[in-house]
């Protein structure tokens, strides 16, 4: 028993698997936030070409 308990404190992989979760998470919540601020002006952007499309005559 002492042995197996020494093996699982010595045992990392699991402390990198939670730290690539966390780095997952954070670029998870980097993402929301800059898709978040660029909506306003990418919108504004997609909105005027469409605008201009639709003057054009085929």
């Amino acid at each position: 028993m002492k042995k197996s308990a020494a093996s699982f404190i010595r045992c990392s992989s699991g402390a990198t698997a939670i730290e690539y979760g966390l780095i997952c998470a954070l670029l998870a919540v980097v993402i929301i936030v800059a898709v978040g601020f660029l909506n306003g002006p990418t919108q504004g952007l997609f909105s005027s070409a469409v605008s201009g499309f639709s003057d054009i005559e085929f």
